[in-house]
């Protein structure tokens, strides 16, 4: 058995290439290798092995498993056979990379049209992007006919080649413009570029092949996963008219608000209120974390704003697992209320301060006072 290479490898692109990078290049090694372009013997080889290493790439739970096992932990993964794929079939899967390179999406004998991707939304927690999770979702899509199984045919019949296009499902069209004679390819009117006529539709979808119906999936969310990432099913999408290769369903992740958490990269960061008197004299405290409550000493004259860092109480990276931190910073509430015992005994404190162990203050009411007294006054009060 020959051993795979390096999926990274593959494609020439870095471990740490973003999806754009990715898709770029497969895009560039597809468009050279395809057998239409370059007849060398080792063209179709090249192109469904670029085709694999974009499909694991391309997709975040199948990059993030690849990236920590290797090949191996691709094992009970749902992936495409492209080595038994016949290139045009390969060509189709992903054919919205390429727009028009190869003539577009080719509805004629021996190609295949893609279905239709769809989209939904899952969302998740940051408790759940902490250790992933599996999500079952339901959605409804535009399926194969149960009763006709996509054919559009009533049972005990069958659709026939279409006379107008002979099956192809697309007809030339030529125009004239002076001396010159312009020539398109055009869905055909007889059939709508079906490449077939039925004579006797089936009563079910009224000949169409489809009907919406309702799909139940469940779907790993990996650990670390962004708000706004999507996760890519291949074939979970919507069939083509002939039915034979779906399209992709694509779940957008979005991650709900915490109540005491917000999200930085990797990074979680928490806005923890003290007393005054807290921050003046040090204590222990309990704040908040994706576990649950953690314990944190506040030392002696902590200011407003200082930062402290719980390790290991972040996310993990998507792609090294490794967690970030808790970035715990200290607001200082002042009280708007007081009761009399507390006013007094802040009276008595504000009594005991001395002006000479506070700089910033005694500096602030030093140049307050030689601004509007004059220099002099400092020798007055001396004397």
């Amino acid at each position: 058995m020959a051993t795979k290479r390096d999926y990274y490898e593959v494609l020439s692109v870095e471990r740490n290439a973003n999806d754009q990078e990715i898709r770029r290049a497969y895009r560039r090694l597809a468009m050279e290798y395809h057998p239409d372009r370059n007849k060398s013997p080792e063209a179709v080889t090249v192109f469904k092995e670029a085709a694999e290493a974009y499909e694991v790439l391309s997709d975040a739970e199948k990059r993030q498993r690849y990236d920590r096992f290797g090949h191996a932990g691709l094992n009970g993964s749902t992936m495409h056979d492209f080595s038994g794929m016949g290139v045009d079939d390969i060509f189709s899967i992903f054919g919205d990379l390429f727009g028009d390179a190869f003539g577009g999406r080719r509805r004629g004998r021996g190609s295949v049209e893609r279905g239709v991707d769809i989209q939904t939304v899952i969302e998740v927690s940051l408790e759940e992007v902490a250790t992933g999770v599996e999500k079952t979702l339901r959605f409804e899509r535009n399926d194969l006919c149960e009763s006709c199984e996509g054919s559009g045919a009533q049972s005990g019949s069958t659709p026939r080649a279409c006379e107008t296009c002979g099956g192809y499902g697309q007809v030339e069209r030529q125009a004239s413009a002076g001396f010159f004679v312009t020539r398109t390819i055009v869905d055909c009117p007889a059939c709508n570029g079906r490449g077939r006529r039925i004579d006797d539709p089936c009563r079910k979808c009224r000949g169409s092949g489809h009907q919406r119906r309702e799909r139940v999936l469940t779907v790993k969310v990996p650990p670390g996963i962004h708000d706004g990432q999507r996760l890519r099913h291949q074939s979970e999408g919507e069939p083509s008219q002939q039915g034979r290769v779906r399209g992709d369903l694509y779940c957008v992740v979005r991650v709900k608000p915490h109540a005491f958490l917000e999200r930085d990269g990797d990074h979680l960061i928490c806005q923890f209120p003290i007393g005054f008197s807290l921050a003046a004299l040090g204590g222990n405290v309990e704040v908040p974390t994706l576990e649950g409550r953690a314990p944190l000493l506040i030392p002696p004259g902590t200011q407003h704003g200082d930062v402290f860092r719980l390790k290991e109480k972040g996310l993990p990276n998507l792609r090294g697992g490794r967690r970030g931190e808790e970035i715990v910073q200290v607001l200082i509430e002042v009280p708007k209320r007081l009761t009399g015992e507390q006013q007094e005994l802040l009276r008595k404190f504000a009594a005991t301060e001395n002006h000479d162990v506070l700089p910033h203050t005694k500096s602030f009411f030093e140049r307050v006072k030689e601004y509007f007294t004059g220099a002099d006054a400092d020798k007055d009060d001396d004397e």
